[in-house]
């Protein structure tokens, strides 16, 4: 078992996205620390036509799910494909191949280089991102978007309600999410396995896993909590991205104080890979409505 590794679990549809993501790792990773990717076995073929074979380890996503003896294959190839993936990630940790691993996102790349030191201590001990987005909240609320606060502290109530928490709600999120296996099996152990219940049944469309992990360290204590700030910066929407860049923001001045950047695949579609899912009329509108929120930018 390793003590550390980065992780990515991807789909055909972000293969170029990976793609980028993968030579910033190359041209980053100082520790050549390992990197793994999975995907469903059907699009292994795929995924070497776009990647090649080097400068990553492939792991079937059929088999992270057989490593829990609880799973349930019929229920996940029923689940929407956002949030399968979800449960894929919590439950890489099965494997028993790293005791810690940077759960990464298709859509990032790093940006300037990094040691396994800036993710683990010394004892091997991942610093968890654990922090109260108030920076986001301030940006939305100034531009308007009221629905982005409200939704996210809605979300984030719903998870510390399963926990009977009280007290002020902390987001694990952004990605890339610093795990840590013990923190997933005391979850395992204390909280699913007295009620009866899987990982399946916990982890939801109301019930993110980035916000079960950190109720779940701060339930049951698995790890010391070493709380830092999220470890990318992340364009979670596109009026963000382009207000950030009137501002003057760019990727080598996000190099002073991130180590990667994310342009969240939800708006920038330009990185899909096959034919478009939407008609030309919906694209279309797509566009207009982008561009209305660059214009905005200037307001």
């Amino acid at each position: 078992m390793k003590d550390f590794v980065l992780y990515c679990k991807s789909y055909s549809r972000d293969f170029l996205r990976l793609q980028r993501l993968l030579e910033s790792v190359k041209r980053h990773n100082v520790d050549q620390i390992p990197f793994y990717i999975s995907t469903a076995i059907s699009e292994k073929a795929l995924l070497e036509e776009v990647l090649g074979k080097d400068g990553y380890q492939w792991v079937a996503d059929e088999e992270i799910l057989a490593a829990n003896s609880r799973a349930d294959l019929v229920k996940y190839r029923e689940m929407p494909g956002g949030l399968s993936q979800q449960i894929v990630k919590a439950e890489f940790w099965r494997l028993g191949l790293a005791e810690n691993y940077l759960c990464l996102d298709s859509d990032s790349k790093f940006i300037r280089d990094f040691k396994q030191s800036d993710f683990v201590t010394s004892d091997n001990v991942p610093y968890t991102v654990l922090h109260q987005n108030k920076e986001l909240f301030q940006i939305a609320t100034n531009r308007g978007y009221h629905k982005v606060e409200r939704d996210l502290r809605l979300e984030a109530e719903r998870v510390q309600k399963l926990f009977n928490r009280v007290g002020p709600s902390f987001y694990c999120a952004p990605a890339p999410f610093n795990w840590s296996a013990k923190v997933w099996q005391s979850l395992d152990q204390e909280y699913l396995k007295p009620k009866g219940i899987s990982i399946w049944d916990l982890i939801t469309l109301e019930h993110p896993e980035s916000l079960i992990y950190g109720e779940a360290i701060m339930k049951y204590r698995a790890i010391p909590l070493i709380a830092i700030e999220p470890l990318f910066r992340t364009y979670h929407y596109d009026w963000q991205f382009f207000l950030m860049k009137r501002l003057g923001e760019t990727e080598a001045k996000l190099a002073r104080h991130y180590f990667g950047v994310i342009y969240q695949s939800a708006w920038d579609m330009d990185g899909h890979l096959g034919s478009p899912n939407k008609s030309l009329p919906s694209r279309l509108l797509r566009r207009i409505k982008r561009f209305g929120r660059y214009l905005q930018s200037y307001l």
